[in-house]
């Protein structure tokens, strides 16, 4: 597939997807769904990334919907909300959370809609100090979606979850570090070369054992406390397996960095 509107990129291991609609704040449309399917389809192919890097291009993240195109007709009406998020949204971060290996969302600016949703399905979620977060839903009288209301209240608690939902005011990466919503706020001028270094550290690391710790933090919200611990006891067991567990011990009493396959 020629790609249109994003970019895409699979080196040493790192699979880069970036959002290219800089005119339109990499709003989405139903052909950067497209695209972005297509490019997940490579992904997921054995071997294929060690991770994954999600960005955007120009000055924003995402801006969400693309009203325009929903609009098209020039009556909200005929717009289905539901169905773009059935057809489109929901299948993508289901896709994203069931990924065998880390996925950074690297958010370079403005992070509203369904871009903030999207931003917070990272694994890992790093942006830049200029950039911000906004469930801009409630400003056009719709609620939040694209998963926003699962993942916020996880991340931050009812509190915040409903100031953020109810006031649509964005909310400052350096504050969105603080309360827990993403994983880190670099300086601008530090970000492309942070984001670098954690894809690459993912890249030559023990892939299973990432994808396993992923199954295991994802399914504990779900679980009491002794189903927890019997679910860590199976995957334990399956990392013991690898040989990258075999590596890494031995790299140990070697005193030597240890040299991972993702096996």
């Amino acid at each position: 597939m020629q790609y249109q509107t994003i970019l895409w990129d699979i080196t040493d291991g790192v699979a880069t997807l970036t959002l290219n609609r800089p005119e339109r704040l990499n709003a989405f449309t139903t052909q950067m769904h497209r695209e972005i399917r297509d490019a997940i389809d490579q992904v997921e192919r054995p071997g294929a990334a060690r991770v994954l890097v999600l960005t955007g291009a120009g000055r924003a993240f995402s801006a969400g919907q693309d009203l325009e195109e929903a609009s098209s007709s020039g009556r909200t009406a005929d717009f289905d909300a539901a169905s773009t998020l059935e057809e489109n949204y929901n299948p993508l971060l289901k896709r994203l959370r069931a990924l065998p290996f880390p996925v950074i969302t690297a958010v370079n600016g403005i992070a509203a809609g369904a871009g903030a949703s999207l931003a917070l399905a990272g694994d890992l979620v790093i942006a830049t100090r200029s950039a911000s977060f906004l469930q801009a839903f409630a400003r056009i009288g719709l609620i939040p979606d694209a998963g926003g209301t699962y993942f916020l209240p996880r991340l931050v608690g009812m509190a915040r979850s409903m100031g953020m939902a109810l006031c649509a005011e964005p909310v400052p990466a350096e504050t969105a570090a603080q309360w827990g919503l993403i994983w880190k706020c670099v300086d601008d001028d530090r970000f492309r070369d942070e984001v670098a270094k954690l894809a690459g550290g993912f890249a030559k690391g023990p892939t299973r054992a990432y994808d396993l710790i992923k199954q295991a933090l994802y399914a504990s919200s779900d679980n009491d406390f002794d189903a927890q611990l019997a679910i860590e006891a199976a995957l334990q067991r399956q990392a013991g397996q690898t040989e990258d567990f075999a590596e890494g011990v031995k790299a140990f009493l070697e005193k030597r960095p240890p040299r991972y396959q993702g096996a």
